[in-house]
């Protein structure tokens, strides 16, 4: 009897320190209209703006930096218009010197944060 309530205390312990991870499992959070929802809201400065690697022009025995999947051109012009929308984002983005419009990309990380990526 005592194993029974010891396992039924990990799992209970388990399971509360798994529902904060609620945003990890929402596959559409990098979607078009996922990522435009979170760029115009979002609030916080945990961003990182990246150079955009295009993995599709190298051989595939090439390592190189990380990068997201490219987006449509239409995709772009929606990322853009959702950080012109967010003024506090737009602020944040001037003082470091990022052009919006060289802003091509938009992927949010399972903890929240923000890769921008330019080119």
């Amino acid at each position: 009897m005592n194993r029974v309530a010891t396992l039924a205390l990990v799992s209970a312990f388990s399971s509360l320190a798994l529902a904060g991870v609620s945003r990890a499992e929402s596959f559409g959070m990098n979607s078009p209209s996922g990522i435009e929802q979170t760029l115009r809201h979002f609030r916080g400065n945990d961003f990182t703006v990246r150079h955009f690697y295009n993995f599709h022009d190298v051989s595939p025995e090439a390592n190189g930096p990380r990068s997201a999947p490219p987006r449509s051109a239409q995709d772009v012009r929606q990322i853009q218009a959702s950080i012109d929308a967010n003024k506090v984002l737009m602020r944040k983005l001037g003082n470091d010197g990022v052009n919006v419009r060289n802003v091509i990309n938009a992927e949010q990380a399972a903890d929240g944060s923000i890769t921008l990526f330019t080119d």
